[in-house]
């Protein structure tokens, strides 16, 4: 029976000489692929129970060249178009352009290049500039990424609420590195995803399924969201030097419970224990609970003062970190799901 792309058929296993298993392939299949006798064909074993067949040779020759041509594109729009060949997962981005040394276009390449990880330029002549990926993302778990964006978003919080304690603001220098190191690592993640939906021999070596990866770009972009919001708190507490001593005690405290709170919830990416994380949600939804009614407090009670206004910015970032966190112990709480259905399966 002939088959075509995207097409199903049904075949019998076959008995061989009594203990090898047989199955024939579909020879328009074979054709395709350039096959002969003799050739190599992996086989993965998915979660779920199902085989996938990929010509060796097809792993070794895999590479995703993206061209980018300067001259049918806006010069502002340079670098977005650099970023949508990153985040598509493309090996190597060729960039024609009729004057490499054009100071805008540099420009771009160099924001880039400091936006992401693992492009270098390797090569440039007159009339063109490649870049390429030097790392390998089936080599680089998910979780490195995800463990170190909250590395970086919790020294925040600790520098944070020291800053507001002992009033030494010194503590938050270095707010631009530190919040574009979160997004380098977010867009690193989204990457990975996107190879990973792509080829299933990434899922194969990252050692999840495609479901998963996508749970963990959503954890991802969660921390990113809350590192936006903690860099926003660090910054009206650098800008606001007269009034840093004003901070309200009890939104240092929240602050300190959410971190608290994180940290378990990090923990469970591991374990994924269904208990604490929706224990550590309910806690998150009592915070919050707590933070909104001292900000229509606020709004009720008086009028505004400076120090007042400060304080409201402050706690609704607070909150925002909350709903943010919640939604964290939701994606965990899926990923949990995922585990399951995968046992059973």
């Amino acid at each position: 029976m002939r088959i075509e792309p995207r097409e199903i058929s049904l075949r019998k296993l076959q008995l061989t000489g009594g203990v090898t298993y047989t199955l024939s392939l579909p020879k328009p299949w074979i054709e395709n692929m350039n096959l002969q006798p003799q050739d190599f064909v992996r086989i993965d074993w998915r979660p779920s129970g199902a085989l996938r067949l990929t010509p060796l040779e097809m792993l070794e020759n895999q590479e995703t060249v993206i061209n980018i041509n300067t001259n049918n594109i806006p010069k502002e729009s340079v670098h977005d178009h650099l970023m949508g060949a990153y985040l598509s997962g493309a090996d190597s981005i060729r960039i024609l352009c009729p004057n490499p040394e054009d100071r805008l276009l540099q420009k771009h390449i160099r924001r880039f290049l400091k936006n992401t990880r693992g492009f270098e330029t390797i090569d440039e002549t007159d009339k063109r500039i490649i870049l390429k990926c030097l790392i390998d993302s089936s080599e680089m778990p998910l979780t490195a990424s995800i463990n170190r964006m909250y590395s970086q978003l919790s020294s925040l919080t600790k520098d944070i609420i020291s800053a507001a304690t002992e009033q030494d603001i010194r503590l938050l220098d270095e707010l631009d590195e530190r919040e574009a190191e979160v997004d380098a690592l977010l867009y690193l993640v989204e990457r990975q995803l996107s190879v990973a939906l792509e080829s299933h021999l990434v899922a194969s070596s990252l050692k999840i399924t495609r479901n998963q990866a996508v749970e963990y770009s959503n954890l991802a972009r969660s921390l990113e969201r809350m590192m936006d919001h903690a860099y926003q708190i660090a910054q009206m507490i650098k800008t606001s030097k007269k009034i840093v001593n004003q901070i309200e005690t009890s939104l240092i405290s929240k602050l300190s419970s959410w971190l608290n709170t994180l940290k378990l919830l990090m923990i469970n990416i591991r374990t994924r224990n269904s208990i604490e994380i929706e224990e550590s949600r309910q806690i998150l939804k009592s915070t919050q609970k707590e933070i909104l009614e001292y900000e229509n407090k606020l709004i009720e009670e008086r009028k505004l003062s400076k120090s007042d206004l400060f304080n409201f910015r402050i706690s609704e970032s607070i909150r925002r970190m909350c709903a943010y966190a919640r939604d964290f112990g939701e994606i965990l709480l899926n990923l949990k799901l995922y585990d399951d259905m995968i046992v059973k399966n």
